[in-house]
């Protein structure tokens, strides 16, 4: 079996990914390191990150192989995440890969993204190297799609997402106890004692929280 992480080019900035990396070098554990580099860790581009070339070349001083690859390619990164895969079950050794690709819309929903780069900018990787657009216009190429079938399918998508977005909106919000059941198959003394600390604090504060809003 081989392990797969998954990481962008800001979360590879943070200690953990070189621990993980050098550890996995000398132990020599088959993994893939995939990394998406977007250009921003949400508002800092890599210009202010790094003076280095990019993420792949730090795989050296952890004696690892790399490859750096078009992320808005998707034969180009299939094909390399195949190879890579095979060799690192072959070896028993990690591999990092490095997908240069875009992030077109903002980290989240409480960042404004043009606070730190043009709409032209945005504009560009939107229209002319968008990974979708770029699968979209190889397969009108080779007549596998065409505009209505992309009509048609933009609006049934609208229409699902829209149809899911209604049906969350009316449901009851997850139990807040949900929390401690999904870390571990038997539950530790210490979230057990927090179980017991959140149900005695909503029993007491119950009111200020909504709770009809969410499953008991």
């Amino acid at each position: 079996a081989v392990v797969s992480t998954q990481s962008t080019g800001g979360a590879a900035s943070e200690g953990d990914v070189h621990a993980a990396m050098n550890m996995s070098a000398v132990l020599g554990c088959p993994t893939l390191f995939i990394c998406r580099n977007n250009g921003y860790a949400i508002s800092t581009s890599t210009e202010d990150q790094y003076a280095g070339d990019g993420i792949a070349v730090r795989a050296v001083g952890y004696g690892m192989r790399s490859v750096r690859v078009d992320g808005n390619d998707l034969f180009a990164v299939h094909q390399a995440v195949r190879e890579a895969r095979k060799i690192a079950l072959e070896n028993n050794c990690p591999i990092l890969i490095e997908l240069m690709t875009y992030r077109v819309g903002h980290h989240s929903t409480s960042d404004d993204s043009s606070a730190y780069r043009s709409i032209d900018e945005v504009n560009y990787w939107h229209q002319e190297d968008s990974p979708v657009g770029r699968l979209a216009h190889f397969l009108t190429k080779k007549g596998l799609w065409v505009e209505e079938q992309q009509k048609a399918s933009a609006k049934e998508c609208r229409r699902e997402v829209m149809s899911a977005f209604s049906d969350a909106e009316s449901s009851l919000k997850p139990s807040p106890y949900w929390m401690f059941d999904d870390v571990y198959s038997e539950p530790s003394q210490h979230l057990a004692e927090q179980r017991t600390q959140l149900r005695d604090h909503l029993a007491k504060y119950g009111q200020h929280y909504n709770l009809e809003k969410y499953e008991s």
